[in-house]
């Protein structure tokens, strides 16, 4: 896990005193949505979707910053549509490392060098930036060319600028463990992103491309096979080590979206970013309303092919911190990258 270390201790104290409050649900990190409108139309999202009207919103700052407040959350990843479309997005931004929570800007990045000017590097703010495989592969799937030029221009100069970036890559049934070992090879070797998500791709219902979304055991043999030979060990992949190991098949765990909470123009969204049954507007209500026990593979057929990692991740972080072998395992790794 190459989450760096004083974010570590941050979450484990933050997960330390939900326990000791008794609180059995509570947000890990908010999924910030300030607007849809996005400058791509990418085959497996479904955002741009929304109508006209919906697209020309804008969230404003004290509602966003509000929504975190509210929740609790030490962790925000602003995402969207495009936030760099958002006109004060930097603010919002600015607002939340103010309060000292971790922000995660979700980026495709075609407008990060015209506004990085904006931001100032701090270790509580990273730009994430979404690389989908190498050149051919990821103007591809974003359905333009010249993105992953741009994209791999801008993470550089905004390393160069001292500022965090990590990148969040998704992969789909057509990919092979080969194309994930050459993206994340290049990720984490040639570009030295400070840390890298992967995600398998979710049937979003709304997605252009209902063809090539993984399944359960296609997703297991994919990362299976891509980790071996010491990969997974070698690359800075933010994620805990046993949502790595769920995403091989090792163990299996169930849902618990309530720790990755969306939160987007239109309110809460139940139960989840990739599943929208209703909106509600303040986090309590989200958690007390809404009936967990029928979400999750086995559950609901929506879930059945579902091992993103804002329903399970959540969940292997809360099995790591109840384990001392686990929490050891996890600490180790964290160590090991020498990152502060």
């Amino acid at each position: 896990m190459a989450m760096p270390l004083r974010q570590s201790i941050k979450v484990a104290t933050y997960l330390a005193e939900q326990k000791l409050r008794r609180r059995d649900k509570f947000p890990l990190i908010v999924e910030l949505e300030p607007l849809f409108a996005c400058n791509l139309k990418c085959e497996g999202c479904g955002k741009i979707q929304h109508p006209a009207g919906v697209l020309k919103q804008r969230m404003p700052v004290a509602q966003a910053v509000g929504a975190v407040l509210e929740s609790g959350a030490p962790m925000v990843s602003i995402a969207g549509g495009e936030p760099l479309m958002h006109p004060q997005i930097d603010e919002i931004v600015r607002q939340l490392v103010a309060k000292r929570k971790y922000v995660f800007l979700c980026t495709n990045a075609m407008l990060l060098r015209k506004k990085i000017d904006k931001f100032t590097p701090s270790p509580y703010f990273a730009f994430a930036v979404h690389i989908d495989g190498l050149r051919e592969r990821h103007d591809e799937s974003v359905a333009k060319e010249g993105v992953f030029d741009e994209a791999v221009e801008a993470i550089k100069e905004a390393k160069r600028r001292g500022f965090r970036v990590t990148t969040n890559s998704t992969f789909f049934n057509t990919d092979t463990p080969q194309t994930v070992v050459e993206v994340l090879n290049f990720l984490n070797d040639d570009l030295q992103v400070d840390e890298m998500m992967i995600s398998p791709a979710y049937a979003y219902e709304k997605a252009p491309d209902q063809e090539h979304f993984l399944g359960v055991e296609q997703t297991r043999e994919l990362f299976r096979k891509a980790f071996s030979g010491g990969n997974r060990g070698r690359w800075r992949l933010n994620h805990s080590p046993l949502f790595l190991d769920f995403l091989e098949g090792k163990v299996d765990f169930p849902c618990t979206a309530w720790a990755i909470p969306n939160y987007s123009l239109f309110g809460w969204q139940r139960p989840c970013y990739l599943m929208s049954d209703g909106y509600v507007p303040t986090y309590r209500e989200l958690v007390e309303d809404t009936d967990w026990d029928k979400y999750g593979r086995g559950k609901d057929p929506r879930c059945a092919n579902c091992m993103a990692h804002c329903g399970y991740e959540p969940t292997a972080v809360l099995a790591t911190m109840g384990s001392l072998k686990e929490s050891l395992r996890a600490m180790r790794e964290t160590v090991s990258g020498n990152r502060e």
